[in-house]
């Protein structure tokens, strides 16, 4: 495939891909890596442009998310300093690190939690729109920052936004009703990117051409698919999001295999 044949394919699965993301409160850092690697581009060039595509999505989405008052900024921010840490180390250190362990464990962990997550689509739940927000103790902030370090670091060696972690975490463990994790997720993974592509600016030069060309096209898939996900269902999201994470590990599976 000659250059030219690559960014066009970029650019449409782009759009595709973040129209998709965005609904389920992800900026499809998770697929554009692999992606740009299957179209032809470097493996450190497709991971920088991936968080540099998760970072547009994610701003883009997060805002339409914001003006219909689904952000929640206070528990948001509590994420910010042990992700921000651990995408600019997982940036810095990508070049270095054997990735094969980090995607095993993730493909660990989407086969289990999507199926959890496809499995309540089928239950009963108490996952309303108009549920309050829980109070956040002493025990949970120390969780949250250890599990964004985590995220974090993982986002930067890898070039995935982390917001297929980040949802759950907020529905599951924090209680959130899954549109509002949804739209906190948008803003987390900003920050998370940005802390990524600065680190990996600092090993190796970014691909600005292809940045420039899909960055417009999540620009707008971005927006749009928030818009659309606004109409549906918080069960619908989980099973979406659950049949997501299970596309996701078959990807990483056969690049293993």
């Amino acid at each position: 495939m000659d250059f030219s044949s690559a960014l066009l394919m970029a650019v449409i699965f782009s759009f595709l891909l973040a129209f998709i993301f965005s609904m389920f409160g992800q900026g499809g850092g998770s697929v554009y890596s692999p992606l740009l690697i299957l179209l032809g581009y470097a493996v450190l060039a497709s991971t920088s442009t991936s968080l540099v595509l998760n970072l547009i999505t994610s701003v883009s989405a997060g805002y339409i998310f914001y003006k219909n008052k689904m952000i929640d900024m206070k528990a948001s921010f509590m994420f910010v300093p042990g992700i921000v840490i651990g995408a600019f180390t997982g940036g810095v250190f990508a070049k270095q690190v054997n990735q094969n362990v980090l995607l095993w464990l993730f493909v660990s962990f989407l086969l289990i939690l999507g199926t959890r997550m496809i499995l309540t689509y089928w239950q009963k739940g108490n996952d309303k729109d108009d549920e309050p927000i829980p109070m956040l103790t002493t025990s949970k902030y120390a969780l949250i920052v250890a599990f964004s370090f985590a995220v974090g670091l993982i986002s930067g060696l890898l070039g995935v936004g982390g917001g297929v972690l980040i949802v759950p975490f907020m529905t599951y463990v924090l209680k959130y009703p899954t549109k509002s994790a949804a739209g906190s997720s948008h803003l987390i993974i900003s920050f998370s990117a940005l802390a990524g592509i600065i680190g990996h600016a600092t090993s190796h030069k970014l691909d600005y051409p292809l940045i420039a060309a899909a960055g417009v096209a999540v620009l707008i898939g971005g927006n749009l698919g928030a818009r659309f996900s606004l109409r549906i269902k918080p069960k619908m999201i989980k099973a979406g999001l659950g049949l997501i994470m299970w596309a996701l590990a078959a990807q990483i599976l056969i690049k293993l295999v």
